[in-house]
């Protein structure tokens, strides 16, 4: 008993020590600064293109008839041109091939009775090289819908046009042309809008006396593109774009290790004085065969060859070709002797580059029988891996690969 009585003292006295916890602060969470927002270029890329589609429930809004519509990334162009001059000059904007300028496409394509002739109707989210580009051809499609309510190519043609009453970030107009001069009917209907780096355009061909809600179509347009101009903005505050050191490649190396980047390729570099940047690589070089041509670089080894090509009327590189810039090859080249992109190279199945820089577009070219896959970067750096075929077919095979700074591109002209 007395043992007993004892411990519960010593157990009451450790008791009576033992300190009383702490109370645990509580923490104020803090809040983390709002991201600046993004004030930059509004260059989309890859599939942002597509924040520019319409449903295909608006399509047939502004194309009651308009069937099997489909999308794809997949960009032909028939670049041919030609045909009388108009009056005043600048309505031949209302005839060109929009794409032209381009770097990257997502297409919808549909069906309709409206053309007897059974040609598709197209819509275009046209990508270029930068926002100044986009400007320049809207405000040529401006002007000819200021200017070209009746105008002379061959004869009298019309364009009754609207021009939407924009804001800070979209334009858009719509209108029909009607041109039945020099023995043929040519009938269409046209819409084209822009946003940051993108021009888009709709155009339906048509017979006879059909008429198009050229409003709707303008205010649909326009409405889109500045909604995909917000989303935009809004990504890249959250994810502000990244600009990557990209070091020139060493000219006492093999041209198998150099790198092909939208810098250049190894040591010739974008944008340097032509003869530098050939200087640079240290090889011989034959100099072009006439003004404004381009240099001819060969591997040491005799893998291949480099062309450089010259901004035009200026001596600035615009763009480098590793093997052919020609889809039709009559000497194929040894792409294991020659510069790579990110481990891709001539030779290589065009699948490869797919996988290696997904989101880009096919493109064909009708006029020069000409196939390539498109990969523009915000810049405006473009990489081209030419095939010898159809782009779209996985079996295509890489017979070249270009890069070139396509912000250096010359716009489409019209003078009187």
């Amino acid at each position: 008993m007395l043992l007993a009585t004892g411990a519960a003292g010593v157990l009451l006295a450790l008791a009576a020590c033992t300190p009383t916890p702490e109370a645990t602060p509580t923490l104020t969470p803090i809040e983390a600064p709002a991201p600046e927002p993004y004030s930059g270029p509004a260059a989309f890329i890859g599939d942002e293109l597509e924040l520019f589609l319409p449903t295909p429930e608006e399509i047939t809004g502004l194309i009651p008839d308009a069937t099997e519509i489909a999308t794809s990334s997949a960009l032909t162009m028939v670049s041919d041109g030609g045909g009388a001059p108009a009056t005043p000059a600048i309505c031949d904007v209302l005839y060109a091939e929009q794409s032209l300028g381009s770097v990257a496409a997502r297409v919808v394509e549909w069906k309709s009775q409206s053309d007897s002739e059974q040609r598709l109707g197209r819509l275009l989210v046209l990508q270029f090289p930068d926002e100044a580009h986009v400007e320049e051809r809207m405000d040529q499609l401006t002007a000819a819908a200021e200017q070209c309510e009746q105008f002379d190519k061959e004869g009298a043609v019309t364009f009754d046009a609207v021009i939407a009453d924009g804001d800070d970030h979209a334009r858009a107009i719509a209108g029909t042309l009607v041109d039945t001069n020099a023995g043929h009917d040519w009938r269409q209907f046209s819409a084209y809008a822009s946003a940051g780096n993108v021009l888009v355009t709709l155009w339906q061909p048509f017979d006879g006396d059909q008429s198009f809600d050229a409003e709707a179509a303008a205010d649909l347009l326009a409405a889109r593109a500045d909604e995909a101009h917000s989303a935009l903005l809004e990504k890249l505050t959250a994810m502000p774009p990244v600009v990557e050191d990209l070091p020139a490649g060493d000219a006492s190396k093999p041209w198998s290790e150099w790198a092909i980047t939208v810098a250049g390729v190894g040591p010739v570099r974008l944008g340097e004085p032509v003869e530098t940047a050939v200087a640079a690589a240290g090889v011989s070089a034959t100099p072009p065969e006439f003004a404004g041509g381009w240099w001819t670089l060969e591997e040491p080894g005799g893998a291949g060859s480099m062309l450089v090509f010259p901004v035009e009327g200026g001596g600035a590189v615009l763009g480098v070709t590793v093997g052919s810039d020609r889809s039709s090859l009559p000497d194929p080249q040894d792409g294991a002797g020659l510069p790579a992109a990110d481990g891709i190279r001539v030779g290589d199945p065009v699948s490869a580059a797919v996988a290696a820089y997904p989101g880009g577009t096919t493109v064909r070219v009708i006029s020069s029988a000409d196939h390539w896959y498109a990969v523009p970067d915000r810049d405006g750096r473009l990489l081209r891996f030419r095939t010898d075929r159809d782009a779209g077919d996985p079996q295509a095979t890489i017979v070249g690969i270009t890069v070139e700074d396509a912000t250096a591109w010359r716009g489409l002209r019209f003078t009187d």
